[in-house]
């Protein structure tokens, strides 16, 4: 087995992003430590006795209106999010999770818990004071305000998640982050496909419930492989369903502890969009194919979904597609990642939405014109498979809607 190209990793963010996982700050953690910052500025606050002062009983009583009203608007606001989420995925994709992923959700509620803690704690901590510190109510103040702006973030962000337009947008521009991260337009190791990878000597088998493989921890497989002397060759790509007993990966050369590759791999229940970049083309295919159903019959919306499309499939047309190999500091290919092919894009994010766009003129149209444009500026290895595509839908034009116009698709497509 030939090593694939080698994988661009530069000093910049998009190599970062290709080889780190996300781990991102649970909302479990981020309320215990608002709660923790809440009670030590309770404490310690009320026990300022020196610059200006203000009635106990004044400060106690912002600090009780502060308290019910935030919890109230929060409750409420919270209350209306969960429908936003039910709206969004039912109508769009079950798969969808821009909004429920969003670190605004669980910060609001971090800040929240933190003004209700420091509230109740400086209202015991005042006691039977005469007198408090002017800093004990500017504070719960303040916090009041940072909520009040963080809850208005969060409306405006709930009210673009069933916004299609904003959704598509959304969508796209997460693909095209982890595409360009992923890919480039030149072979970025050409020399590394000259290179025999060792023998196989071992193979690496899932041991875990089922899952999705969300992510994987690149770095620490580079510096496992690097340390036996071996290469790590992953046989599924990220977003793939694992089964107990599925072979995972190949190691050749040295000897790696079975353990330590699968500590490297991330496994969820959903996919993420971090490493994963066919995510976004099944999610702008749901969306089309939802919209194309009997049920809603929205073709206008499904030719959105394939615009979006259209930009990512424009962004890697004349990338370098395929596995990529990741080498060590010494330039010794150490991990191999399995990456999809140009025809798996094609398949995810075209295939289905043509053939439920049969009885649909205005999206056969509408993807004639799309592969049409892509052909254009696609590598000449890849038009064949675009050609293929672009007889299937003049077919289907002229065989079911033979009143419809055909040839070349006009700029409205």
């Amino acid at each position: 087995m030939d090593a694939p190209p080698l994988m661009p990793l530069g000093p910049d963010r998009s190599a970062e992003r290709v080889v780190r996982p996300r781990r991102a700050l649970r909302a479990g953690v981020s309320q215990v430590f608002a709660a923790v910052v809440g009670l030590v500025l309770g404490l310690l606050l009320p026990a300022v006795d020196s610059g200006y002062q203000v009635a106990a009983e004044r400060a106690v009583d912002v600090l009780k209106v502060v308290g019910v009203g935030v919890l109230s608007v929060t409750t409420l606001i919270f209350s209306l999010l969960f429908l936003v989420v039910q709206w969004a995925a039912g109508n769009f994709s079950h798969r969808l999770l821009l909004f429920r992923s969003d670190p605004v959700v669980w910060r609001v509620f971090a800040l929240v818990v933190g003004l209700l803690v420091y509230s109740v704690t400086a209202t015991l901590a005042i006691g039977a004071h005469r007198t408090a510190s002017v800093a004990v109510p500017t504070t719960a103040l303040v916090l009041t305000g940072a909520a009040l702006v963080l809850v208005r973030r969060l409306q405006l962000t709930a009210l673009r998640s069933i916004q299609l337009a904003h959704v598509l947008a959304d969508v796209r521009q997460r693909g095209r982050k982890v595409l360009s991260a992923l890919y480039t337009e030149d072979t970025a190791g050409s020399a590394a496909g000259a290179r025999r990878l060792p023998d196989v000597t071992s193979t690496v088998r899932w041991a875990g419930d089922s899952v999705l493989l969300a992510q994987v921890d690149l770095l620490r497989l580079v510096r496992t492989a690097t340390r036996a002397d071996a290469v790590v060759v992953l046989s599924v790509a990220v977003g793939t369903a694992l089964q107990p007993g599925d072979v995972v990966a190949e190691v050749r050369g040295g000897r790696v502890p079975e353990a330590e590759v699968l500590t490297a791999l991330v496994g969820e229940v959903e996919r993420v969009f971090h490493q994963d970049p066919t995510l976004a083309f099944r999610l702008l295919a749901d969306i089309a194919l939802r919209a194309l159903s009997p049920a809603i019959n929205d073709p206008a919306t499904a030719v959105q979904a394939l615009d979006a499309t259209e930009g990512l499939l424009r962004l890697i047309a004349p990338a370098e597609l395929g596995d990529r190999s990741i080498a060590d500091e010494a330039g010794a290919v150490r991990v191999v990642v399995r990456l999809p092919a140009w025809e798996d894009f094609l398949r995810i994010g075209l295939d289905d939405v043509c053939g439920a766009a049969s009885d649909q003129p205005m999206v056969l149209s509408h993807a004639r014109g799309l592969l049409g444009r892509l052909r254009d500026r696609a590598r000449e290895d890849r038009r064949r498979s675009l050609d293929a595509r672009l007889a299937w839908v003049e077919e289907r034009l002229t065989a079911r809607h033979p009143a419809f116009p055909h040839g070349a698709a006009s700029a409205d497509d």
